[in-house]
């Protein structure tokens, strides 16, 4: 006898949330790590790095909001992501031709406003559970987005710092990926 689960949009849109957490923990990982060999100097491997990180973020921002727009979620905040994103890496790619001080402060500006929006979303999202982590990650991305800005006017500007911020960000997707309600425990 075969038994059909019947699964709710909601439901369909956490399982959907917590795959796009996990991989947005996977690739956080691998590219800090990738960023932090790199870090000294701003060549093409960390310029590239620099630049991939912001597309990959547009590219999560579109599977969530198509997720978002499936359970009738909140995906305003969503599209502004994908625009400061796609901003980001355009910015980015321009930056890393003036040095580290100029990728420091477009890294900055993004994580001060993709923080905000953060914060924003994983409020609206907090019925789902977990989203304390994306709340508490959209508030230290803003006051870590001062801090590159602050950085980037320093003598001994690095981008080592974005590695462990990107690192950061990751176990916040981990950490609500593991969170997020799932059907079965509300059943």
């Amino acid at each position: 006898m075969d038994t059909l689960i019947a699964t709710t949009p909601a439901d369909a849109s956490t399982a959907a949330l917590r795959k796009l957490y996990l991989l947005r923990f996977g690739f956080a990982a691998v590219w800090a790590a990738l960023l932090f060999a790199t870090a000294d100097t701003l060549g093409p491997l960390s310029a590239t790095l620099l630049v991939v990180y912001p597309l990959f973020d547009v590219a999560c921002a579109v599977v969530d909001v198509r997720a978002a727009r499936a359970t009738g979620g909140p995906a305003r905040g969503l599209y502004v992501n994908i625009a400061l994103s796609t901003l980001t890496g355009i910015g980015l790619a321009v930056a890393a031709t003036s040095g580290i001080p100029a990728v420091l402060r477009v890294w900055g500006v993004w994580a001060v406003t993709a923080g905000l929006v953060q914060l924003i979303v994983g409020a609206a999202r907090r019925r789902l559970g977990g989203q304390w982590a994306m709340i508490a990650s959209g508030a230290i991305s803003t006051v870590a987005g001062a801090s590159f800005f602050a950085q980037a006017g320093k003598d001994d500007a690095a981008l080592g710092s974005l590695a462990g911020y990107a690192f950061l960000g990751g176990v916040f997707f981990l950490v609500s990926a593991l969170r997020l309600r799932r059907a079965d425990k509300d059943a």
